[in-house]
C-alpha cells in the first residue's frame, strides 16, 4: 500500500473547488444581473405611483377625516356630525338601486368611470336630542381608483385571472379609468419643501429660502442681504422686517446671544453688525417694542387697533410654519433663524455653499397619492363647509329643532370634483392656492412603449419657453436617478425627464418612531442648550425632514449607527442618512417624493453579494426584498450618495488602498438608462443627440399594444399584422416584456451610391416585399351608433356581416358605412375595407354577446 505524497494529503483536505467558489465574490458584472429582474418583480415599473395611491387610501384619507372629522352648527354647538372613520371599497357601480362590482375592462368599453364609493361612519345629535346617534356605511362620494392598487379587482391576480377579467398581464397599472378614458397622472417635479435654501435674486442679492408646508398652510420666508443689512420678506408685511427685530419680537432680546446663535467667528459678528446698529437706531431693545414696530408694518384692511397682536400670530403660524411654537416658546423659530442666517453668511464667505436648484437632491416628485390627496382634502371641507350653511339656513327658517347633519352630507361634490380634475387635469385648489394645468393626460395606446414612457415621465415646474440653460442641462447628480437619454427635443428638451430603470420614489413614513430612535442614540434638545453650545467645534446639528431635532457630539457614529439600524431593518430601507461637512449637519429624511436607487454594500471594496446568495436567487429560494433585508442591498438617495463611493464593476486586481474606500458596486451600469432608452442596441456607440431622437421615434414604433387589443374599443388603434421580435434585442427589452409583444419588422436594407438615388432621406422599397405584407398594418376607428327604439317592439338591430352561399360578403344591410367607405375609395383598397367593417362589427358583436 503507497502512501500518498503530503501534497496530495493536503489537497483532499481542501473542499471541491465548487464549494470554494459559491463564497468567493461575484467577480463580473453578469453573475450581478439576475437581480434586475428580482428587482422588476418586486417594486415593477410604475410601483412608485401605485405605492403613493395605497399610502392615500389606507393612511393619507384617514389622517384628513381625523383632522376634520367635527363639524357644528353656527347657532347650537351641541348639535353636530362626527366622523368616526373611513374606508374605500371596491370599485362598483349603483344600477337601479342595486349596487355591482365593476371591472376596469367593462368601464373602458362602457364610458364608465372606474371608481369605489367612500363611506363614513358618523356619530351625530338630531335637534336638542343632545344624546349622539350612530350611523354607519354613510356614502360621503366616488374614488377612482388605479388599476393594480391595493383596492383594485386587478391586485394580486395571476395571469389566468388576469386573462379572464380581459386584462393584459403586461399592463403594469398605475393609470385611473375615467369617462371610459385611460388617464395618467403625471409624476410633477417640485422644488424641496420645509428645506434652507441659499440662492442670489434677480438683482443679485443673496437669500435664504424656506417654502413651509404643514396640514394647516403653505408659506414661504425669505430672509435677504441689502445692503450689508439683512431683511426678513414676508406677503403678511409692507415692507422687509430687520432680522433682528424678528429676533427681538420672538423673545431673544440680547444682540449677544443673537450673535452667539450664528457662530462664535468674528466674521460673522461683522455681517451682523450693520443689522444690529439699524435695530439700536429705530430704538427698539424689548420684545414688546419689537412687536409693536411689526404691528405698524403689517399688511391689514383694516387700520388701528385691528393691527394690535396681529404681528405675534403671523410670526407663530406663517413665519417658517412648519417650526411648531409650543405653549408660546418661540425658542425653536430663534434657532432656525440663526441657522438660516449661518448659512447665508457662509455662502457670503464662500461661493462654494450657494445651494443648487437643480442638484436633483433639492428636488421632491410629486406622485398621484400626494395630488389626489390634496384635491380630496379640498373637496373635503368644501363638502363639509357646505353642510353647514344648508343646516344653519335651516335653522334660521324653521326656529324649531333643525334636522340632523346626516341628512345634509350630499356626496356629489367629492364625486364629481375628482372626476372632473383627473378628467380635464385642471388641478384648481383655491385653498391651497395652487392652480396647475396639464396634470393628467391621456394614456398614449399608440404602441406598448410609448404607455410605459407615460408612466416614468417627470414633468417640470419651469414655463417651457423660458430660455434659461441650467435646468436644461444634464445634471452630475442625476446618474442612476434620471435617464441622460430620453428628453423630447424641441422646447421641454431637458426638463421633461424620466425615470431610470431601477429607480424608487418614495413615500411618507411615520415621523415620531423615527425621532424617538434619534434621541435615544444621543441626539441632544436645543431647547436646553445655549447659543454657544449649539455651534459647538465637532458638533453636528441634526436636522430631520427640515427640522431642527438637536445636535450630535459624535456625527459619524450616530450616522453609522443609523445606517446599521436601516440595513438589519429596524426602521424602513428608503429613511436616507446624509451627513454634510460643509454645513455641519446631519440631515435625516424619511419624506416622500425623494429618488433613491438599490446598490450593493462593499466592504472595503468587497462586495457582500456572493455567488451563494447569486445561486439562491436563481433557484428561487431567495428574493430581491430578501437581500435588503439580510444587509446586503440598501437604497441610497441623491444625498446620500454624496458620502459613498460607489464602483461600477468589482475589479479584483485593484490595490488595497484604492479599494478600501469602495463603499458600494452597481448592480448593473445599464440601469443608468430609462426603460425608452434601454431599448437602443450599444448606445454607447451613438452620438449622444442620436440617443436622444431614437427615444422619441422607438415610442411611435407600431406593434402590438397589449394581450387584449382586439377585445379593446379604443378611438383609435394601430396594430401591425406581421410584428417581429427584433434580431438583435437588448436586456432591457426582456426585462419590461417588449419581446413578447413585437413592434415593427426587420428590413433587409442595402445601402449603395447611385445616380438619381441620392436624395437625402428618400427609400426605395422593393415591391415584391410589400405585396408580401412588409409594413402592412390595420388602423381601427370606434364608431358610435346610436340605437333607436321605433315603438311596438321594432328597434334598430346590430347583427353580424351576412354572407350568401359562396361566402361573399353582402353589402345592402350596411349601406350606411358602405357610402362612408366609397368617399374614401382613393385611400382604402375595397378588400381592406370589407376587412376593416368587418373587424368592428365582429367587436360590437363580441362586446354585446351576440
Amino acid at each position: 500500500m503507497t502512501v500518498p505524497p503530503a501534497d496530495d494529503a493536503a489537497k483532499k483536505e481542501l473542499p471541491p473547488p465548487s464549494y470554494r467558489s459559491l463564497a468567493a465574490p461575484v467577480a463580473t458584472p453578469v453573475d450581478k444581473f439576475a437581480l434586475l429582474p428580482a428587482f422588476l418583480k418586486v417594486r415593477g415599473l410604475v410601483k412608485e405611483h401605485i405605492d403613493s395611491f395605497n399610502y392615500f387610501i389606507t393612511r393619507g384619507i384617514r389622517n384628513i377625516v381625523q383632522a376634520n372629522n367635527r363639524i357644528e352648527a353656527r347657532n347650537d354647538p351641541n348639535i353636530y356630525l362626527r366622523y368616526t372613520n373611513v374606508y374605500v371599497g371596491t370599485p362598483s357601480v349603483q344600477v337601479d338601486y342595486k349596487i355591482e362590482n365593476i371591472t376596469p375592462h367593462f368601464c373602458r368599453l362602457t364610458d364608465r368611470t372606474y371608481s369605489a364609493p367612500i363611506r363614513v361612519d358618523i356619530e351625530y345629535t338630531v335637534g336638542k336630542q343632545h344624546e349622539p346617534q350612530h350611523k354607519k356605511n354613510i356614502l360621503i362620494g366616488y374614488m377612482p381608483i388605479m388599476l393594480r392598487s391595493y383596492t383594485c379587482v386587478l391586485h394580486g391576480r395571476d395571469e389566468a385571472e388576469l386573462a379572464r377579467l380581459g386584462e393584459c398581464p403586461l399592463d403594469p397599472g398605475g393609470y385611473f379609468i375615467v369617462k371610459g378614458t385611460e388617464k395618467v397622472i403625471l409624476i410633477q417635479e417640485q422644488l424641496s419643501k420645509n428645506r434652507i435654501i441659499i440662492d442670489t435674486d434677480s438683482k443679485g442679492r443673496v437669500i435664504a429660502s424656506v417654502t413651509s408646508s404643514t396640514h394647516e398652510i403653505k408659506s414661504k420666508t425669505v430672509i435677504t442681504m441689502d445692503k450689508e443689512k439683512i431683511y426678513l420678506q414676508l406677503n403678511q408685511f409692507t415692507k422687509p422686517i430687520p432680522i433682528i427685530v424678528v429676533m427681538k419680537a420672538m423673545g431673544m432680546e440680547s444682540d449677544q446671544e443673537v450673535v452667539q446663535m450664528v457662530g462664535r467667528d468674528p466674521r460673522y459678528g461683522d455681517l451682523l453688525f450693520p443689522s444690529i446698529q439699524e435695530c439700536a437706531s429705530e430704538r427698539i431693545y424689548t420684545q414688546q417694542q419689537a412687536l409693536q414696530y411689526m404691528d405698524e408694518k403689517v399688511t391689514y384692511p383694516g387700520a388701528g387697533n385691528q393691527k394690535e397682536g396681529r404681528s405675534k400670530s403671523i410670526l407663530r403660524d406663517v413665519f417658517i410654519a412648519h417650526v411648531p411654537v409650543k405653549n408660546g416658546n418661540f425658542r425653536q423659530k430663534c434657532i432656525y433663524t440663526g441657522v438660516m442666517l449661518r448659512r447665508m453668511m457662509d455662502a457670503i464667505l464662500n461661493a462654494d455653499t450657494f445651494d443648487d436648484k437643480d442638484y436633483v437632491g433639492n428636488k421632491r416628485l410629486e406622485l398621484s397619492g400626494q395630488l389626489i390627496s390634496l384635491l380630496f382634502e379640498d373637496l373635503f371641507k368644501t363638502m363639509n363647509s357646505q353642510a353647514v350653511e344648508l343646516m344653519n339656513k335651516n335653522s334660521d327658517k324653521t326656529r324649531s329643532s333643525p334636522s340632523d347633519f346626516s341628512q345634509l352630507i350630499k356626496h356629489e361634490a367629492i364625486t364629481s370634483g375628482l372626476e372632473r380634475a383627473i378628467s380635464t387635469g385642471n388641478w384648481d385648489i383655491k385653498r391651497f392656492r395652487m392652480h396647475r394645468k396639464g396634470v393628467s393626460q391621456v394614456l398614449s395606446r399608440l404602441s406598448y412603449m410609448a404607455s410605459l414612457g407615460y408612466m416614468t415621465r417627470i414633468t417640470p415646474q419651469f414655463e417651457k419657453t423660458r430660455k434659461t440653460s441650467g435646468p436644461r442641462a444634464l445634471q452630475p447628480s442625476q446618474w442612476g436617478m434620471l435617464c441622460p437619454c430620453d428628453t423630447p427635443e424641441g422646447e421641454a428638451c431637458g426638463l421633461t425627464k424620466n425615470l431610470a430603470l431601477l429607480t424608487h420614489v418614495t413615500t411618507d413614513q411615520e415621523e415620531g418612531p423615527l425621532m424617538n430612535l434619534c434621541k435615544s442614540l444621543g441626539v441632544e434638545d436645543l431647547t436646553l442648550l445655549s447659543g454657544e453650545e449649539i455651534h459647538a467645534p465637532g458638533s453636528f446639528l441634526v436636522m430631520f425632514n427640515g427640522l431642527i431635532l438637536g445636535k450630535h457630539r459624535q456625527p459619524q457614529t450616530f450616522a453609522n449607527a443609523m445606517r446599521e439600524l436601516r440595513r438589519s431593518g429596524k426602521i424602513g430601507e428608503f429613511v436616507s442618512i446624509f451627513a454634510n461637512e460643509k454645513q455641519h449637519c446631519i440631515h435625516i429624511a424619511s419624506d416622500g417624493g425623494r429618488v433613491c436607487r438599490p446598490l450593493i454594500i462593499a466592504d472595503k471594496g468587497i462586495s457582500r453579494v456572493k455567488e451563494c446568495h447569486m445561486k439562491e436567487l436563481r433557484d428561487g429560494i431567495r428574493s430581491f426584498d430578501d437581500f435588503l433585508r439580510d444587509g446586503l442591498i440598501e437604497y441610497l438617495d441623491v444625498n446620500e450618495e454624496n458620502n459613498a463611493l460607489i464602483a461600477l464593476y468589482e475589479h479584483v486586481d485593484q490595490d488595497d488602498v484604492e479599494r478600501s474606500s469602495i463603499t458600494h458596486i452597481e448592480i448593473e451600469p445599464l440601469s443608468i438608462l430609462g426603460v425608452v432608452s434601454g431599448l437602443i442596441p450599444y448606445p454607447h456607440h451613438n452620438q449622444s443627440p442620436r440617443n436622444t431622437y431614437q427615444c422619441a421615434m422607438g415610442k411611435q414604433a407600431m406593434g402590438n399594444i397589449a394581450y387584449n387589443q382586439l377585445f379593446r374599443a379604443d378611438s383609435l388603434l394601430y396594430l401591425l399584422v406581421y410584428a417581429q421580435r427584433p434580431l438583435l434585442t437588448t436586456k432591457t427589452i426582456e426585462l419590461v416584456g417588449y419581446d413578447k409583444l413585437g413592434a415593427g419588422q426587420n428590413a433587409t436594407v442595402a445601402v449603395m451610391g447611385y445616380s438619381g438615388y441620392d436624395i437625402e432621406d428618400a427609400i426605395v422599397m422593393n415591391k415584391s416585399s410589400l405585396d408580401r405584407g412588409f409594413g402592412r398594418c390595420i388602423a381601427m376607428k370606434k364608431y358610435t351608433v346610436m340605437k333607436e327604439n321605433y315603438g311596438d317592439g321594432v328597434s334598430d338591430r346590430i347583427v353580424k356581416p351576412q354572407r350568401d352561399k359562396d361566402g361573399v360578403l353582402l353589402m345592402q344591410n350596411m349601406r350606411l358605412s358602405d357610402q362612408k367607405a366609397e368617399s374614401n375609395h382613393e385611400m382604402w383598397g375595397k378588400d381592406l375595407r370589407n376587412f376593416c367593417m368587418l373587424k368592428v362589427q365582429i367587436i360590437v358583436l363580441e362586446l354585446f354577446d351576440l
